[in-house]
């Protein structure tokens, strides 16, 4: 019986995991650039009993029985195909053609020093900074980087603005002057292994050299001929590739699934409480 506690116990952990990540997708399901991600089980440690006597007859069963422990998640693995392109009208909206490429954002952690992240969120915004000037950022405000990594800060007299080719951003003032910049746009050759932050950022995660890859192995900042394969529309926004009712038929299997290993447990308790009670 204890066993039998375990093993649910052990599922019931793992299974809140899983329900935790259908969770996220669906909150996430309006958040432009975000990607699903799906929780892989695979079967925990097992032990075999072997049943056979030299004495006995031939079995037309298996020589023996394998007891396993449980489930765990082996993998938490992104879907990174491309979410649907819905048109917006707006300036400031851009969204990627191509899967694995992603804008440079600058984010604070949580010692307030600034991360290099990547994202496909591409609403953009600009915030006031000093001196009458303003500063390119995204939904949730973090600056968005030009190709060297730096904040892209411009004068707050904006006419319109205007996307080139290879990522470049034309701002027009009202004075009739204008000024380019390049937005710095990162291409992931290993998504699968980046780190995932909250809600659409990704990171390069912090041990990839104990992995065995270098970070140029990783990825790679598009800079002078490489800009040729942005692939960027203007006033439109990729919105997420959450798919609603597959995510709501995952929740209500992993759900069932919480049950049935719960019951297990009242069930295992309700038995040792039968047999501490012979006398």
């Amino acid at each position: 019986m204890l066993r039998t506690m375990l093993t649910a116990t052990n599922s019931l952990n793992q299974v809140q995991q899983q329900i935790d990540t259908i969770s996220n997708n669906i909150a996430n399901v309006g958040t432009a650039g975000y990607k699903s991600k799906e929780a892989r089980f695979s079967e925990m440690l097992y032990q075999e009993y072997r049943n056979t006597r030299l004495d006995e007859a031939e079995r037309l069963t298996p020589e023996g029985i394998r007891y396993g422990v449980g489930a765990r998640i082996s993998q938490i693995q992104t879907n990174n195909k491309q979410g649907s392109l819905q048109n917006t009208g707006r300036d400031l909206d851009f969204a990627f053609t191509q899967e694995r490429q992603y804008f440079n954002i600058l984010m604070p952690n949580e010692n307030n020093e600034i991360n290099m992240v990547y994202s496909r969120q591409g609403d953009f915004y600009v915030t006031p900074v000093a001196d009458g000037q303003v500063m390119l950022v995204n939904g949730d405000g973090y600056a968005v980087a030009d190709s060297d990594g730096n904040p892209i800060i411009f004068n707050d007299q904006v006419e319109s603005f205007t996307l080139m080719p290879g990522g470049t951003l034309n701002v027009n003032f009202i004075d009739g002057t204008e000024e380019n910049f390049l937005l710095g746009v990162t291409e992931i050759h290993l998504p699968q292994i980046m780190e995932q932050l909250s809600g659409p950022y990704i990171d390069v995660p912090a041990n990839f050299d104990e992995l065995g890859f270098e970070e140029n192995d990783i990825l790679t900042n598009l800079v002078g001929f490489g800009r040729e394969n942005i692939g960027l529309e203007n006033q439109k926004l990729e919105m997420s590739n959450v798919e609603l009712t597959k995510e709501m038929a995952n929740l209500l299997q992993a759900q069932r699934s919480y049950q049935f290993n719960a019951r297990a447990i009242t069930i295992a308790d309700q038995m040792l409480g039968l047999i501490n009670g012979i006398r």
